[in-house]
């Protein structure tokens, strides 16, 4: 249910919002906000996400992981039953728990929980108190715990709330090292790869939380691993809180409370708020921050994928330049890609998200303050309501998740895939979204992608373009 009125707004409109009431959410244009926080917890070397509520909640989440980066995902469950959701969970609780541990021996448990489990008032601090009392013995691995009901909030918020929980309960001070802390927020496993290349490059030690860059996309294996190699390891979390500086990638967060803001707060370690480094300028942010940071001039080998961007935007700009297109997803990446429209030449007629941060037009000015007054902005939306905008702004193409296929099947217009989740197309974990070569590889697509419908379209059938 949407317990507010979604709100829409022209970018550079003075007037009042726009209410659209719905008694019901109609394809919602989110995802559920544990399943965020399984997704984060999955990122952490030795952890096992757990959910305190019913079996089926584990069911769908592991379905949408694995349909997305089509590897396995194990998600383990108190497995609420009619009586456990009258007389409450603590038996499925302290059972399930045994049983991870016993099967799996984890480094982590990450405990999450579910509309049932807040519905009736589970208290998940008292829950650990009578666990721990009951089972604590040495090498006994870590836990922690995350509010996550679904009737409240997106999968980005219960991803950043799982986050912030982990370094709020691991992290600890000690003298300042040159360790720089990135939360890149949900990204795919090729994004996580190439930030990771990229602090390399600068010499900078550091710690990416989370990091599932190989414990959602790893090779074959020749039998099963019940927790498969990767993730971010424990220490280097712990050593968070004696980082130089933290930084965060998303500019819906400016007033939220997140990781980096617990380490400042907490340890004084400097946080840096940046946009998803998505097309040139906010790239460049990004690499000069990490030259400051580092003391390094950027590698050579960026600053020539820079120029080969700059050079494929001049050779395609007559492909692309006055194109509408309808972005949508959540909050932070519809910001990055409405930056890197506008940077193409593209007209982002529409961009939508289900999220309600209350920050999605300011960020959108800031990344793209040159965007035509026709920009429509749209918070907190589902699919019907970005189909009935769409309809009468006849948009060239989308740029979103497999969500908004059946719309662009509708309108007759492409879509361009791009973030979480990509159901109906193998390699959506290795979709790269992020700096330079990034931009350069959505830039191809979306110029390919427009060509090939113009070519199918064409009565003649052209060969050369």
């Amino acid at each position: 249910m949407n317990p507010l009125p979604s709100a829409s707004l022209p970018l550079m409109d003075d007037d009042e919002p726009v209410f659209h009431h719905a008694v019901a959410t109609r394809n919602a244009c989110k995802l559920c906000t544990p399943l965020g926080a399984c997704l984060a917890f999955r990122g952490i070397e030795g952890c096992l996400p757990f959910l305190h509520g019913s079996q089926g909640c584990a069911t769908y989440i592991r379905r949408y992981l694995i349909s997305h980066f089509r590897e396995p995902m194990d998600i383990a469950a108190s497995n609420f039953s009619e009586q456990s959701a009258v007389f409450g969970g603590a038996s499925n609780f302290h059972q399930g728990i045994q049983n991870v541990v016993k099967g799996y021996r984890p480094r982590l448990i990450g405990v999450a929980t579910t509309c049932l489990s807040e519905t009736i008032g589970e208290d998940l601090r008292l829950l650990f108190h009578q666990y721990f009392s009951k089972h604590w013995e040495e090498g006994h691995p870590e836990m922690v715990h995350v509010s996550t009901p679904s009737y409240s909030g997106t999968h980005m918020d219960g991803f950043h709330a799982a986050v912030r929980v982990v370094i709020e309960t691991l992290a600890v001070g000690g003298p300042r090292s040159r360790r720089v802390n990135l939360f890149p927020g949900m990204v795919s496993a090729a994004d996580l790869r190439y930030l990771k290349e990229i602090l390399s490059g600068f010499n900078l030690p550091h710690t990416l939380l989370p990091d599932y860059s190989d414990s959602l996309d790893g090779p074959s294996w020749g039998e099963y691993h019940k927790l498969p190699e990767g993730g971010t390891p424990l220490d280097a979390i712990r050593a968070g809180g004696s980082s130089q500086v933290s930084i965060e990638f998303g500019r819906t967060l400016a007033e939220k409370n997140t990781a980096g803001t617990c380490l400042e707060e907490k340890f004084s370690v400097p946080r840096r708020l940046l946009g998803l480094p998505i097309g040139i300028r906010e790239s460049d942010a990004f690499f000069k921050l990490l030259e400051i940071v580092s003391g390094h001039t950027l590698p050579a080998r960026h600053e020539a994928e820079r120029g080969r961007l700059v050079d494929a935007m001049i050779d395609g700009h007559k492909y692309v330049a006055r194109k509408k297109a309808v972005v949508y997803g959540e909050e932070d990446l519809v910001v990055g890609l409405a930056a890197f429209l506008a940077e193409i030449g593209v007209e982002p007629v529409i961009c939508a998200s289900g999220g309600r941060s209350g920050r999605l037009i300011e960020s959108i000015q800031a990344v793209a303050p040159e965007l035509a007054a026709g920009c429509r902005i749209m918070s907190g939306v589902d699919f019907m309501d970005i189909a009935e905008a769409a309809a009468a702004a006849k948009p060239d193409f989308m740029l979103g998740s497999s969500k908004g296929y059946l719309l662009a099947r509708k309108l007759q217009i492409p879509l361009v895939r791009v973030g979480f989740p990509i159901h109906d197309r193998i390699g959506g974990q290795r979709v790269l979204h992020l700096g330079y070569r990034g931009a350069q590889q959505l830039y191809d697509r979306i110029v390919n992608t427009l060509l090939e419908h113009k070519q199918e379209l064409s009565h003649v059938g052209y060969s050369y373009l």
